[in-house]
């Protein structure tokens, strides 16, 4: 694997060893005698052989001698990604376990976030609580912090200085009874949450992202909600809540919402359930506006397949798109030689458009080729469109005798039976049996899916079916995404309803149990294939370390399967992966960490298993990489000990089981 702009690429780290890490078929894959280079920005610029470290290092221009080399029992690891923790909760973290959650908020958890209004009390909070997380090896966290805007902006700034990515949410509640001094009015959190987002954007920190952050829904208003999720749509930003962490509280929350189908279905409603979308070049907030060149898709770019999105286009949107690509082939004009399929193919929006043209041929109602949007379509929308036409032959109800590709070609009301190939919704409950070109055709978001399926086969950017939206694409953006804490209690159908609008799930066993709020089926989640990583929950868990969130899914798991000897018990390999690569899934960052992938920043941990005085004791002496994996996750202990390197954000001493690099 190498980099496309190797003879642009300045070489500053080059690492020969073990590398373990986790790809989206492989829940633990061990490259042995690997050679890594590292370049000046902090990204894997190539992976090669360790045999082959002559010829590369003149490939790559850096000096053999100059490569560190890893132990017999060393070997590195992606970073840890805690997808849920309140840092504010940090100074109490280990006591007040007494008591059930909704009792717990009011009783400890409110009465100390409101002491955050101080900014020396924040500041020293807050300084631990990122020193000790990366510590652990979280190299990424996603970060509750209080109502307080200043305190959550000091936050980022902490997290920014030690180089950790975080994505860093100031809280927001209006409905608070128990507490009164710790809540804020609908238009206090609107604006408060207005101005926390500008000024965190325009910090400009490289690492560090605002995420919108209702607390959950019986601490919100429906019309703060709703504030909140066009807030989020509006700034293509990522969004953190909590959902069904205890019976009592979807009790509240049925009470509260009675009009809504579930608890789910009240954050859906409020536009707060969302995937990945890709950003657009700038986000306005309060007429702020704030650049966003490095989170755009950069090149939008290469080697799509037909009908790709974005397949093999130049920045001027013109030229060499396959088949179907939206601006396949189109000049500045916007007007001629397009692929079949080009939105705007050789069009002057009206005449001679290949196959597929949005306005082939047309003045908007006759004579359109294929697939054209308003091909040969009367006034009513309802007949004698062509093959794809957005309204070919239906009628008001939207549901019969369509034309294939028609976006409601003879389906019903609930959208899922009979549809035409090609239809939005074809003959799916949204993810299976949908003809060529339905959205959502027999997916589970990634896999055989038909021709022209929204997400066929790709793992949302490579080996996409014809027309797929993200095929073979080169995303680069982080846009929204929906991560819920806990989800004990989920339903299958609110399940569905998760995998349908790709929003992902915080398991976080230590608080579920230290609080006695449930036990999460984690394998009933990802049977459901909903997204799924694990979080800390501090301080409702006892433990900041990532570790422990391993141990305690592992844990919990086991349980599940005391209970139902039938129960397929999570492996140690897929509880890895839920801590690195399905993470940073969850948290839609996994175009940039999770594994080690060229392209993606360095953000690994160093793990020596044999450091003497430390936690694990080799016994044979003959343990292979994957063996000393499972000794590491099970026995591993955190740093002690800190030192700085700014070469690649910094790098953490030896010292109690591993070193910690960020880049």
């Amino acid at each position: 694997m190498t980099s496309s702009n190797e003879s642009t690429v300045d070489i500053a780290h080059v690492y020969r060893g073990t590398f373990v890490h986790s790809t989206d078929h492989t829940a633990v894959e061990i490259l042995e005698d690997r050679l890594l280079g590292v370049d000046t920005e902090g990204k894997i610029a190539f992976i090669g052989s360790g045999q082959e470290v002559y010829s590369l290092s003149q490939k790559w221009r850096f000096e053999a001698l100059a490569v560190t080399q890893l132990g017999q029992y060393e070997f590195f690891m992606p970073g840890m990604v805690d997808t849920h923790i309140h840092a504010s909760q940090y100074s109490y973290a280990g006591t007040a376990l007494d008591l059930p959650l909704l009792q717990w908020l009011n009783t400890y958890t409110f009465p100390v976030e409101a002491c955050y209004k101080d900014l020396g009390f924040a500041r020293n909070v807050y300084t631990h609580v990122v020193k000790r997380t990366l510590r652990n090896g979280t190299t990424t966290a996603c970060y509750f912090a209080t109502i307080h805007t200043d305190a959550s902006l000091l936050l980022g700034q902490i997290a920014n200085d030690f180089g950790q990515r975080a994505l860093v949410g100031k809280v927001c509640m209006d409905t608070n009874n128990f507490v009164p001094h710790y809540r804020e009015t609908p238009e206090e959190s609107h604006d408060e949450t207005n101005r926390f987002i500008s000024e965190l954007l325009e910090k400009k920190y490289p690492l560090v992202r605002p995420v919108v952050t209702p607390r959950f829904a019986p601490s919100c208003s429906a019309a703060l909600l709703g504030h909140l999720g066009e807030i989020a749509q509006n700034n293509h930003l990522h969004i953190q809540s909590h959902i069904s962490e205890t019976k009592e509280e979807v009790k509240l929350v049925k009470e509260l919402f009675p009009d809504y189908d579930s608890y789910t279905d009240v954050y859906h409603k409020h536009n707060l359930l969302t995937d990945k979308v890709s950003p657009t070049h700038t986000h306005t907030v309060q007429g702020h506006s704030v650049d966003n060149e490095d989170h755009n898709i950069a090149a939008y770019n290469d080697s799509g397949g037909n009908g790709s999105k974005y397949a093999d286009v130049d920045d001027d949107y013109n030229d060499s798109g396959g088949n179907g690509s939206k601006y396949a082939d189109v000049d500045d004009d916007y007007n001629d030689s397009g692929g079949n399929g080009s939105k705007y193919a050789d069009v002057d929006y009206n005449d001679s458009g290949g196959q597929g043209s949005k306005y082939a041929d047309d003045d908007y109602n006759d004579s359109g080729g294929q697939g054209s949007k308003y091909a040969d379509v009367d006034d009513d929308y309802n007949d004698s469109g062509g093959q794809g036409s957005k309204y070919a032959d239906v009628d008001d109800d939207y549901n019969d005798s369509g034309g294939n590709g028609s976006k409601y070609a003879d389906v019903d009301d609930d959208y899922n039976d009979s549809g035409g190939n090609g239809c939005k919704y074809a003959d799916v409950d949204y993810n299976d049996s949908g003809g060529n070109g339905c959205k959502y055709a027999d997916v589970d978001y990634n896999d055989s899916g038909g021709n022209g399926s929204k997400y066929a086969d790709v793992d949302y950017n490579d080996s996409g079916g014809n027309g797929c939206k993200y095929a073979d694409v080169d995303d680069k953006g982080d846009g929204s995404q929906t991560v819920m804490a806990h989800g004990c209690h989920l339903t299958d159908e609110e399940l569905k309803l998760f995998r349908e609008k790709g929003a992902s799930i915080a398991h976080c066993p230590n608080s579920n149990i230290s609080l006695c709020s449930g036990m999460l089926d984690a394998r009933r989640v990802l049977n459901h294939k909903v997204k799924l990583g694990l979080g800390t929950d501090v301080a409702g868990g006892y433990s900041p370390s990532m570790l422990d969130a391993v141990r305690r899914t592992l844990d919990t798991s086991k349980v599940l399967t005391i209970q139902d000897p039938q129960y397929q018990t999570l492996t140690f390999e897929e509880v890895f992966r839920l801590a690195t690569l399905g993470g940073s899934q969850a948290l839609s960052l996994d175009e940039h960490t999770g594994n080690f992938k060229v392209g993606k920043d360095f953000d690994a941990l160093r793990v020596n298993t044999a450091i003497e005085g430390g936690p694990i004791d080799l016994i044979n002496h003959g343990e292979g990489p994957k063996v000393l994996l499972e000794k590491f996750l099970n026995l591993g202990k955190s740093l002690v000990s800190v030192s700085v390197s700014h070469t690649i954000g910094y790098m953490f001493s030896d010292f109690g089981g591993w070193a910690l690099y960020v880049s």
